[in-house]
């Protein structure tokens, strides 16, 4: 299994319209082979920011490889950068491979 992070430090007058956004997006990655499982998470609130992060599990690496070259990848980021700066800086991505998972 693989783990795919973005990490987004969000500006606390944009919570809501990030949100939003992320929300209300048409989801993709149903249809891509690989796919588990995805989470969109809160964090703590700083001063300047409150943390965001998309949190997806896949198959293997090759299969997050596979989504990052998909069509599905691309319709999904075609608005990437557009629109009103809600976070302080770029994402930060962070990809973990899964030496061990625990279930009920």
């Amino acid at each position: 299994m693989y783990i795919a992070m973005n990490r987004f430090k969000v500006r606390p007058d944009s919570e809501d319209a990030f949100r939003q956004r992320w929300l209300e997006r048409e989801v993709l990655l149903k249809t891509v082979p690989g796919f588990v499982s995805f989470q969109f998470l809160q964090g703590p609130a700083k001063e300047d920011h409150v943390l965001y992060a998309s949190h997806t599990v896949w198959e293997s690496y090759e299969a997050f490889v596979g989504w990052t070259q998909s069509e599905q990848f691309r319709a999904a980021h075609a608005g990437a950068g557009q629109g009103k700066v809600l976070t302080v800086g770029p994402p930060v991505f962070e990809g973990f491979k899964v030496l061990q998972n625990i279930e009920i």
